[in-house]
């Protein structure tokens, strides 16, 4: 177990949830602590039957903290960390900045847990759209070796924060009302569109959620040969990302192997019934901790190919619950090590 345990962003989207599945799942701790930034400290925060204070994020917090989960701007995480780590604080980083840092482990409980055994203080989290689908490549890949994936994703605005969600909404009203609305954060409207950009132009007309996909996606499997072309793209849809996936393996796969595999495989839930027409939607996906994966189908163009759809919760699994599992796999560690 860890002393004294604080959430750092404890104010935001994914800080919310992260405070909530510390409760539900009982996570033990002596003290905890909730950090934000200036603006926010001096509030309060109801954990436990408890109201807690909003402490200001600066070095000197870090001196009684010896676990941190945090979900803040790249920005904000290049300039903390550092602080918790000097002080023997261990990190568990939402943000983007340290995920390809090779002392930094890059986790996904369900796929590559071991890896949280080489870490320097700080663990880091991957991307949403990357953590959903290495988590379906996972059993297929074990079984099969996958050697290419051809990925679309279908973002929801949650994944550009509480200002995207005010964009989808705001938006809406506005262009069935019949009037005009400013963008607070999307390039170009998002009410009854999809933008096929999300982040900066990167490398040979990608952008850098697109190559974030690629670099991720190697790094937790330990394998650049896998060869990965995404394409990454923001919808009308407030929470829940989908993606399409099509995967090429060293070994044929037949749909019903792929279904067993699925369903054996921790964090997958399977709705694949396209006759009842069960499949995974962002309706009934949001609130959940899992990735769900349907429309499981053979590639007609490859025989050694195979095509699913999965959803996930971006703000929990891909984000707060995956975080909160790394946490886990250190206290677990931690007892081990005793």
């Amino acid at each position: 177990m860890f002393d004294a345990v604080a959430i750092v962003g404890a104010t935001g989207a994914v800080g919310t949830i992260i405070r909530t599945m510390l409760e539900e799942r009982k996570f033990p701790y002596k003290t905890i602590h909730f950090l934000a930034s200036k603006r926010s400290a001096g509030t309060s925060l109801e954990f436990a039957g408890q109201m807690h204070p909003v402490a200001e994020l600066t070095p000197e917090v870090f001196d009684e903290i010896d676990l941190a989960i945090a979900s803040t701007p790249d920005e904000v995480a290049a300039e903390f960390i550092p602080w918790a780590t000097e002080r023997n604080c261990v990190v568990v980083d939402e943000s983007g900045y340290w995920r390809m840092n090779p002392e930094v482990p890059l986790v996904v409980p369900e796929v590559n847990p071991e890896a949280v055994r080489g870490h320097h203080g700080i663990i880091a989290s991957p991307n949403c759209s990357t953590t959903q689908m290495v988590l379906a490549m996972k059993p297929l890949h074990d079984a099969a070796r996958i050697k290419r994936v051809v990925v679309s994703t279908y973002q929801a605005t949650s994944g550009a924060g509480l200002a995207g969600t005010r964009d989808l909404e705001e938006a809406t009203r506005s262009q069935l009302a019949g009037t005009d609305y400013q963008n607070e954060i999307f390039a170009h409207p998002i009410a009854f569109n999809v933008i096929p950009q999300i982040g900066s132009e990167k490398h040979a007309g990608y952008t850098s959620e697109e190559m974030k996909m690629v670099y991720e996606t190697h790094k937790i499997f330990s394998d650049e040969s896998i060869e990965i072309c995404p394409t990454c793209v923001r919808v009308p849809v407030s929470n829940c990302h989908s993606e399409s996936i099509l995967v090429e393996t060293e070994r044929k796969l037949s749909v019903q192997e792929a279904r067993e595999l699925f369903a054996a495989q921790p964090g997958i839930t399977l709705l694949d019934d396209l006759s009842a027409g069960s499949y995974p939607m962002p309706h009934a996906c949001t609130g959940q901790d899992d990735v769900f994966v349907g429309r499981i189908r053979e590639d007609l163009s490859h025989q050694n190919g195979l095509a699913f759809w999965c959803v996930s919760d971006n703000l929990r699994k891909g984000a707060a619950t995956n975080a909160v599992q790394i946490a886990e796999l250190l206290v677990q560690l931690k007892a081990t090590a005793v």
